[in-house]
């Protein structure tokens, strides 16, 4: 594909981040001497109207052709990707004023069903919509690999999946209510779960120590990784069908959505001791299925939206348990059917994915 990236290319990035450093850290002392921390971060982000400024889209360059399942921040670098039903994965450089196109990767007869970065950033891995394969993406050689068959797991379609936060493991949801345990490194079975039922959704823990698996009948089963059993069961509250869940990257809270449309916001601690907890806050803002929900890195934000019907996006500020009233904004219509979202690394950037192949892109304003 030409080469490594320079975005890519990680050790020329560690030294010329060391060479400038020495010369750069007179400069900002001065700077500061001068003209003091002339910019501040609040302890904690302010309820009600959430200071958003819309930029380009992200894919501005590359529109996919037709619907666009993913969208995804590079977990290090200043990096989009978005992946499509036209059988693209595509990557930008994220500056909210071009964001340039870096490279795009076709793969012959396979419309993606979901893409997603390898915790380390060297790979992407893609999921298709009827197949039994899947591909990875190395980001650092540009090979395609193909993964045909994974021995032991016998599933007609191989759609749905998560990497764990160490970046050692993969998690495939079956069929039946079947959890198929990859490495990450040799993409080889290492065991399998099952729930009862049908399993619509899974989540790590930020250490990977723990999966909360999500059943079509409404209930959440809390796995142990290491020793692949079932820790705790719980119903989600009023679920007559789940869709899907999140964790926050701090392990305080849990999010699950249904068919119904209500978004159900647990705490960890009472989902690990009672079969029938009862939610801090229960998310009404969704008149149709709930089918995605992520909390930001810094879990001040919860952002739950349907696909079913156009701008249904809402943020959820978090520990207010209250919607951020200026968004989406209802002048004109943008957002459509929202397929994907992600905020980047450090929340600075928020987008969504749309079935009108757009990835749109939102920045925060500080103040």
């Amino acid at each position: 594909m030409g080469g490594v990236p320079a975005w890519a290319d990680l050790e020329n990035r560690k030294k010329s981040k060391r060479t400038s450093s020495d010369s750069d850290s007179d400069e900002d002392d001065d700077l500061l001497c001068r003209t003091g921390n002339f910019v501040s971060y609040s302890e904690s982000l302010p309820k009600g109207i959430l200071k958003l400024r819309t930029c380009l889209p992200a894919n501005q360059e590359r529109f996919a052709d037709g619907r666009l399942v993913t969208v995804q921040f590079h977990p290090s670098a200043q990096v989009v990707m978005t992946a499509g039903q036209d059988r693209s994965v595509s990557l930008f450089q994220v500056d909210g004023i071009r964001n340039p196109r870096i490279q795009s990767i076709y793969l012959e007869g396979f419309p993606i069903h979901k893409a997603c970065f390898s915790v380390d950033g060297e790979q992407v891995i893609a999921t298709g919509t009827h197949h039994k394969m899947f591909f990875v993406y190395d980001m650092m050689s540009g090979n395609i690999i193909p993964i045909e068959r994974v021995r032991g797991v016998e599933e007609r379609f191989i759609r749905k999946f998560e990497v764990s936060p160490d970046g050692s493991l993969m998690l495939l949801t079956g069929t039946s209510g079947y959890l198929h345990l990859l490495s990450m490194k040799t993409k080889e079975l290492i065991g399998t779960m099952k729930i009862n039922g049908r399993c619509t959704a899974c989540a790590f823990t930020s250490d990977s120590s723990k999966i909360y698996s999500y059943s079509k009948e409404g209930e959440v089963f809390i796995w142990d990784v290491r020793s692949r059993k079932c820790l705790h069961k719980f119903e989600d509250e009023g679920s007559l069908e789940g869709v899907c869940i999140a964790i926050s990257k701090n392990d305080q809270y849990v999010a699950c959505g249904s068919a119904s449309g209500v978004v159900n916001l647990y705490t960890t601690d009472v989902c690990l001791k009672e079969s029938h907890p009862k939610p801090v806050k229960a998310i009404m803002n969704l008149v149709t299925s709930a089918t995605c929900v992520t909390f930001n890195p810094t879990t001040e934000i919860l952002a739950v939206a349907s696909r079913q019907t156009d701008e249904a996006v809402k943020l959820v500020h978090i520990p207010s348990y209250t919607v951020f009233s200026n968004f989406p904004v209802f002048r004109r219509k943008q957002i459509y059917l929202a397929e994907s979202m992600d905020f980047s690394p450090r929340s600075g950037f928020f987008s969504v994915a749309n079935n009108k192949g757009k990835a749109l892109l939102f920045r925060y304003v500080l103040i």
